[in-house]
C-alpha cells in the first residue's frame, strides 16, 4: 500500500512533514515542502513532474546521499535522517540499490568486475562473491557477456549491467532516477521489464523518476511532484491529481 497522507504507521518506507531547502546566494528555495508518504514492501513507485520539481532530491532523501532541512525519513525501522558517517553509508549498503541515467560503470573493468564492486567492501569470500555475481548477471540476461567491458556492449546491455550491480547485495530499494532516459524504445522496455520482475517476483521496492508515461504505467502507482507538493494520481490516458493532505 501507498500513502500521502502522513495517517499510516508500519511500512518499509515513512516520510513525514519533510521539507527541504537550499539556498542559492541570498536566496532560500523551496524544493519539498512538507512530504507525506508510507510505502508497503514490494511496492512499485513512478514519480513524474516537471524538472525541478524536486524529485530526484527526494531519491536522493530516502538513499541517505542528502539530509532534510526538517521532518523525518525511517526506513526499515531506522530514523536515517538521524544517521550521519560510517552509519548512514553502512546502512545505505545494506537496504539500497541506486540505478541512474548514465550507467558510471568503470571502463577498465569488465561487466564481472563492475557487478562485483559493491561486495568488495564485505567479508564474502571470493567463491561467494562470485556466485552472488553470476546470479545477479543471469538475472539480468547477460552471463555471456560477464567477461566483456562496456565498450563492447551496447547502452542496453550497460544499463543491465549496472541493474546487476545494484541489486548483487540484495537491497531491499532500489531508486531509479531516469534508468531508461538515454536508450531507445526497445532498449528501455528491456529494463522496464527487469525492473517489474525485480518488484513482482523478488518483492524490491522501486522508487523511479521519470518524464517518459510509457515508463511511468509501468509501475503500480503514480505519484506528481509540482512546486515541492506531493500530488496522487491515476494513469488514464491523463493525469487526474489531486494534492496530499498535508496538514498546511
Amino acid at each position: 500500500m501507498v500513502r500521502v497522507d502522513g495517517k499510516g504507521s508500519g511500512a518499509l518506507v515513512e516520510i513525514r512533514s519533510l521539507d527541504k531547502k537550499y539556498r542559492r546566494g541570498g536566496e532560500e528555495i523551496d524544493v519539498l515542502r512538507g512530504l507525506n508518504l508510507d510505502v508497503d514492501t514490494g511496492e512499485f513507485i513512478a514519480f513524474m513532474g516537471p524538472s525541478g520539481s524536486g524529485k530526484t532530491t527526494l531519491l536522493n532523501l530516502i538513499g541517505g546521499l542528502d539530509n532534510p532541512s526538517s521532518g523525518m525519513v525511517r526506513i526499515a525501522g531506522d530514523e536515517i535522517s538521524k544517521l550521519s558517517g560510517r552509519k548512514l553509508a553502512a546502512w545505505r549498503a545494506r537496504h539500497i540499490g541506486f540505478i541512474f541515467q548514465m550507467y558510471n560503470l568503470i571502463p577498465v573493468l569488465t561487466a564481472f568486475q563492475n557487478v562485483q564492486l559493491p561486495l568488495l567492501l564485505t567479508s564474502l569470500s571470493k567463491a561467494e562473491r562470485r556466485k552472488h555475481v553470476e546470479a545477479a548477471l543471469d538475472l539480468v540476461g547477460l552471463t555471456d557477456r560477464m567477461h566483456h567491458y562496456p565498450r563492447q556492449l551496447s547502452g542496453g546491455q550497460e544499463q543491465r549491467v549496472a541493474i546487476a550491480r545494484a541489486i548483487v547485495a540484495d537491497p531491499s530499494i532500489l531508486l531509479c532516477d531516469e534508468p531508461t532516459g538515454d536508450l531507445d524504445r526497445a532498449a528501455g522496455d528491456e529494463i522496464l521489464d527487469i525492473i517489474s520482475r525485480l518488484s513482482k517476483e523478488f518483492k524490491k521496492t522501486i522508487f523511479l523518476v521519470t518524464h517518459d508515461p510509457v515508463a511511468a504505467k509501468r509501475a503500480g502507482t503514480l505519484l506528481h511532484l509540482d512546486k515541492g507538493t506531493l500530488l496522487e494520481c491515476t494513469a488514464d490516458g491523463q493525469f487526474a491529481c489531486k494534492p496530499e493532505d498535508s496538514g498546511k
